[in-house]
């Protein structure tokens, strides 16, 4: 047994008792003013000790320019979402004006489309479509496959094209290249009663990181209800 309980009782305080110590007791530093000047910790950017004043200016210089990034990423972000919400806008329109001629609907859908959001390929396929439209080239004819994966689909698929049908929609892009990501969007209509999807809109890239498994759908619903919405007026009434 220790000859010196002081020591003892030094020994059996944890730094975290002496934190919990200090964070209950904010006036020990008002009592020991002095003791602030004499602490010495190693600067964070170099080797060099500096005051405990200056550790804390310096923290709180960190946390400020973290600050300051936040807002310059918000700012970004706020000004980008406005920039989306504009081209919907101008997207919307276009597609409600090219209403009062269902045939030319679709080409007018797609052509603005990849316009508006820079999409370098775009695609659909519709089918159920009235008589008078069965022979264009939106109402080609799919597999059963395509239209059991379009109903199959709760929301946008995005992700690599693992060799869809739907790819070959597509064929090349503008600089030559294939799709290698794709976003599939299914097509419905809001009222029908058996929710099975009346067609496929395809989008592609060949940057394998512009349609991915991680990102958002949010979007792309939106555009695939507006374009369902739009392209209505092509099917065979039941």
């Amino acid at each position: 047994m220790s000859s010196n309980p002081a020591a003892d009782a030094v020994q059996g305080i944890t730094e975290t008792d002496i934190a919990n110590y200090l964070a209950a007791t904010p006036g020990f530093f008002e009592r020991h003013a002095a003791l602030l000047a004499t602490v010495q910790l190693q600067h964070p950017h170099g080797t060099r000790a500096v005051s405990l004043q200056e550790r804390q200016a310096e923290m709180l210089r960190d946390k400020i320019k973290g600050l300051e990034q936040r807002l310059i990423d918000m700012i970004r972000n706020g000004q980008d979402n406005v920039a989306i919400a504009d081209r919907l806008h101008r997207w919307t329109l276009a597609v409600m004006r090219a209403a009062g001629t269902p045939a030319e609907l679709p080409g007018v859908l797609l052509h603005e489309l990849r316009h508006q959001f820079m999409i370098p390929q775009a695609s659909l396929r519709l089918w159920g479509v009235a008589p008078a439209y069965e022979s264009a080239e939106f109402a080609a004819s799919v597999s059963a496959d395509v239209k059991s994966f379009a109903s199959s689909l709760s929301q946008p698929y995005c992700g690599v094209n693992s060799g869809f049908e739907a790819a070959r929609w597509l064929g090349l892009s503008e600089s030559g290249g294939t799709a290698t990501s794709l976003a599939l969007i299914p097509l419905s209509q809001a009222n029908a009663q058996d929710g099975k999807p009346f067609g496929l809109l395809v989008l592609g890239s060949p940057d394998p990181t512009r349609y991915t498994a991680e990102m958002g759908t949010d979007f792309l619903t939106r555009v695939g209800e507006i374009a369902s919405a739009g392209l209505t007026g092509l099917l065979a009434q039941a």
